[in-house]
C-alpha cells in the first residue's frame, strides 16, 4: 500500500488556472516533474519563481547564505492580521533580535522542563479519546485539541479548558476556516497602503485571538512585576533581553510572538500527529510496535530516548506529510543556479513536501518505511534532504520541543488504544499546514 498522495495538475496550464489551483490547494496546483527535477521555473507577468529541488542548492540558500536569500514578504500577505511582526515574518536586524530573545527558551535543558506540562497534555487526551472507545472519530480535530493544550501548558501553565485558552482555540478554528490559502498580494506586487481584502471572519477572528493573547500577555506581565510568575516558556521569553542591544520584548511584540508559537506550535503539530496517527492505522504492523514500546514509559524525560521506534515512525510521518509544505525565501541580488540567472526580487521555493519524495535521492519515496532511517540511503537523506523544520539560521526554534511532543502523544495514544482507518483514504491538502480535505476518520479501541 502506498500512503495517498494528490494528483498533480498537468504540466502545462494558463496563469488564470494556476492562481486558481494554487489558492485552493498548493500541493496538487503544482506538477509532477517537480518529484524528479532539481529546479523548477514558475513566471507570471509579476515576478519570477524558482523551484529547488537540489541539496546542494538548499543547503547554500538555507545554510551558507542565509542573509542573501530573506523570506519573501509574499508569503505573509495572508498572516499578517494574526502574526503582526512576529519571528516568522519579519527579515533582517529585527528577526536576529527576536531569535536572541526567544531560542534560550528552547535549549535543551528548557525541554526538560517543560516536560511535565507535556506529559500532562498527554493523559488529558488520553482520557478525551477514552470517551469514544468504539467508535469512529476525526482524529485531525483531536490532535489540534491536544497540542493547543500543549501550548497553552508550557506556554502558560494553563490548560486548554482554562477559560481564555478555550476561547483562543475556539477562536483558532474559525480563523482556519476563513483565512485563505495565500492573500492577493502574494500574486501581484501592491503597494503597502492598498486594501488586501481580507475576508471580514478573516480580520474579526484574528482580532479577537489577538485580543486573547493579550490578556493572557499582560496578566503574566503583572505576574512577573510581582515576582509570582510560573518559571514556564512565557515567562522565560518575557525576562530575557537581548545581549546585544539590551532590550526585552514589550506586550505587544511578546503578542506577535505568541501568536506564532500557537499557529506553529499547534497547527504544524496537530498535523505531524494526525498523519502518523493514520500512518499508524493503516500499517498495524508498526502501531503493535509502538505499543509494545510504549508499555514501559514513565513521566520521566529520559524514558524519550528509549521510545526509538515511534521516533522513526513520525520522522516518517514528517518526511511523507511535512507540516508546513513550502518555504519561500527572496533572492537580494542577481544569482546564478545550475548555469541559470536568477534576477533580483525572484522568489526562491524550497518545498519539502517535493524533496522528501525526491525520486533522485529517496529509495522508495512514495512508500511508508520507518526502518529507512537506518538505512544508508536514510541516513544520506536525512543529512541532505530532511527539512521539516527548515535549516540553517532559520530553523524551527521549536524543532527540539515539536519532536518531544510529537514522539510522546504518539506513543502514549497507542499505548491506551488500537486504531484502524474508515472509509476512504484522506486527501493531503496544504491550507495554513498539510491537512486532509475531509478529515482522518480513524476507530478507537480501548487496549485491554
Amino acid at each position: 500500500m502506498i500512503p495517498p498522495k494528490p494528483t498533480p495538475r498537468p504540466d502545462k496550464v494558463s496563469l488564470h488556472q494556476y492562481v486558481r489551483l494554487f489558492r485552493k490547494d498548493l500541493l496538487s496546483a503544482q506538477p509532477q516533474r517537480l518529484y524528479r527535477a532539481w529546479m523548477a521555473e514558475f513566471r507570471t507577468p509579476f515576478f519570477r519563481s524558482y523551484m529547488i529541488n537540489q541539496p546542494a542548492l538548499i543547503d547554500e540558500v538555507l545554510k551558507q547564505r542565509p542573509d542573501d536569500f530573506p523570506k519573501s514578504q509574499r508569503v505573509s500577505e495572508g498572516l499578517k492580521p494574526l502574526l503582526g511582526d512576529s519571528v516568522f515574518l519579519t527579515n533582517g536586524e529585527v528577526w536576529k533580535q527576536q531569535r536572541r530573545i526567544i531560542d534560550p527558551a528552547f535549549e535543551g535543558g528548557r525541554l526538560r522542563d517543560t516536560f511535565p506540562a507535556m506529559w500532562a497534555a498527554s493523559e488529558a487526551a488520553v482520557q478525551r479519546l477514552s470517551q469514544h472507545d468504539g467508535q469512529v472519530i476525526e482524529i485531525e480535530e483531536e490532535t489540534s485539541h491536544a497540542a493547543a493544550d500543549v501550548i497553552f501548558r508550557t506556554l502558560f501553565s494553563i490548560p486548554i479548558d482554562h477559560e481564555v485558552a478555550g476561547q483562543v482555540f475556539d477562536e483558532f478554528r474559525t480563523y482556519q476556516r476563513s483565512a485563505p490559502i495565500v492573500n492577493l498580494g502574494a500574486f501581484i506586487p501592491l503597494p503597502r497602503w492598498f486594501p488586501r481584502f481580507f475576508r471580514k471572519d478573516t480580520k474579526r477572528t484574528a482580532a479577537s485571538i489577538r485580543g486573547l493573547i493579550t490578556q493572557l500577555t499582560e496578566a503574566r506581565m503583572a505576574e512577573i512585576t510581582a515576582g509570582s510568575a510560573p518559571d514556564d516558556l512565557a515567562t522565560k521569553i518575557m525576562t530575557t533581553t537581548d545581549p546585544v542591544t539590551g532590550k526585552s520584548f514589550d506586550t505587544n511584540e511578546m503578542v506577535d510572538q505568541v501568536a506564532i508559537f500557537f499557529l506553529a506550535g499547534h497547527e504544524t503539530s496537530a498535523s505531524a500527529l494526525a498523519w502518523a496517527l493514520y500512518l499508524c492505522a493503516a500499517f498495524p504492523e508498526w502501531q503493535e510496535k509502538i505499543a509494545e514500546e510504549a508499555a514501559g514509559l514513565t513521566p520521566d524525560f529520559a524514558s524519550i530516548s528509549k521510545l526509538r521506534i515511534s521516533r522513526d515512525v513520525f520522522r516518517e510521518a514528517l518526511r511523507l506529510y511535512p507540516p508546513v509544505p513550502m518555504m519561500v525565501r527572496e533572492a537580494n541580488c542577481p544569482q546564478t543556479f545550475r548555469e541559470r540567472n536568477i534576477p533580483k526580487g525572484s522568489q526562491v521555493v524550497i518545498s519539502p513536501w517535493h524533496l522528501h519524495r525526491q525520486e533522485r535521492l529517496w529509495d522508495n519515496p512514495d512508500g511508508f518505511d520507518p526502518a529507512r532511517w537506518h538505512s544508508e540511503n536514510g541516513k544520506t537523506c536525512a543529512r541532505e534532504a530532511f527539512v521539516p523544520f527548515s535549516a540553517g539560521a532559520r530553523v524551527c526554534t521549536g524543532a527540539g520541543f515539536a519532536m518531544v511532543e510529537g514522539v510522546l502523544m504518539l506513543s502514549m495514544i497507542l499505548k491506551h488504544f488500537r486504531i484502524s482507518p474508515e472509509g476512504p483514504p484522506p486527501v493531503p491538502i496544504a491550507h495554513l499546514t498539510v491537512r486532509s480535505r475531509h478529515g482522518i476518520n480513524l476507530r478507537l479501541e480501548r487496549r485491554k
